[in-house]
């Protein structure tokens, strides 16, 4: 089977349940801005070489991502055969993760933080922000066919953003690395003030 199909070439693709769409449509954006963060993971996975700790739960990520952006390339109105696996249980994944990550950690997240530190922690903030600009292209495909987004999938990627926030910190603090701070938190802001 060739990689090509020339069915693409006047701007439309095809998904689940055989409809075209348009190639700059809320789906299709969607969907292409999550294959995006899942290719930087894979950037991630490779400078971090096949021993790091990381490894098998960031290749649980994007074997994850892989299937939820199978779930959202289906419109609601499409047949519902042969389904990918459906990763219901990866906010609390994430929560696991950042609650571990974190009490290995020195000092609490208690600051907005400039990205960047060692190139490690960079490419988990240009993570962290790719899946934040994939989650706003989910919010508009949510407006367009609720019922395509499951509660899961918009749970799991908006925690995953916070996973990524959290590792460029533990990579930051496993190095020995200070972290480059701008503001306090707000809520830390309003007790500091409330305390003073």
């Amino acid at each position: 089977m060739k990689v090509y199909t020339r069915k693409g070439d006047k701007g439309q693709t095809g998904v689940f349940g055989g409809s075209r769409q348009y190639k700059d449509s809320p789906r299709i954006e969607c969907i292409g801005t999550i294959d995006e963060v899942n290719s930087t993971i894979g950037l991630l996975r490779a400078k971090l070489g096949e021993e790091h700790e990381w490894q098998t739960n960031l290749h649980k990520i994007q074997k994850d991502i892989m299937n939820m952006m199978s779930h959202l390339a289906r419109p609601s109105d499409a047949r519902k055969e042969n389904e990918n696996p459906r990763p219901e249980d990866g906010a609390e994944f994430c929560e696991q993760w950042i609650d571990a990550l974190e009490a290995a950690m020195s000092a609490p997240s208690d600051y907005f933080l400039l990205p960047g530190g060692n190139e490690i922690s960079a490419l988990c903030h240009v993570c962290r922000t790719q899946i934040r600009r994939g989650e706003r292209a989910m919010v508009t495909l949510m407006r367009e066919d609720p019922e395509s987004v499951h509660d899961y999938i918009a749970a799991y990627i908006n925690r995953l953003s916070d996973l990524f926030f959290t590792m460029a910190r533990a990579e930051m603090d496993k190095q020995g690395l200070a972290e480059e701070k701008w503001n306090l938190f707000l809520y830390k802001r309003k007790k500091k003030t409330t305390e003073s």
